[in-house]
C-alpha cells in the first residue's frame, strides 16, 4: 500500500495539484489529467467502453478532501464522485500538450 504524500498543495492558478512523496519526489498534476483519469465507476465504465472523457482545459480542482487511503477531488464542472488512491496517483503521469 502506498502511503500518504507528506503534503499536498492545489494551484487554481496553474491548474495543478502537487504531491511532496516521501521519498522526496515532487509531482505535479494538471487538473484536466485528473479529471479525464477520474477512477469512479461512471468514469470507468466510459473508459471501458473506448470512449474519450472531453474535459475542458480550464477546469479546476475546487476542494482536494483526504479520504485516508486516497482523496476525493471535487472539479469545478461539480463532478466528485471519484476517490483517487495514491497509488493510483502515483501512477499517473502528466501528459504532454
Amino acid at each position: 500500500m502506498t502511503a500518504a504524500p507528506e503534503a499536498i498543495g492545489n494551484s487554481q492558478r496553474t491548474g495543478q495539484l502537487r504531491l511532496n512523496w516521501r521519498e522526496g519526489q515532487v509531482q505535479l498534476l494538471g487538473h484536466a489529467l485528473l479529471r479525464r483519469h477520474c477512477p469512479c465507476s461512471q468514469c470507468r465504465a466510459f473508459r471501458l467502453r473506448g470512449m474519450n472523457p472531453l474535459v475542458s482545459p480550464d477546469i479546476r480542482v475546487l476542494e482536494v478532501n483526504p479520504q485516508g487511503y486516497g482523496v476525493q477531488l471535487v472539479f469545478s464542472d461539480q463532478h466528485e464522485r471519484g476517490i483517487y488512491p495514491w497509488a493510483y496517483l502515483q501512477a499517473l503521469r502528466q501528459e504532454p500538450e
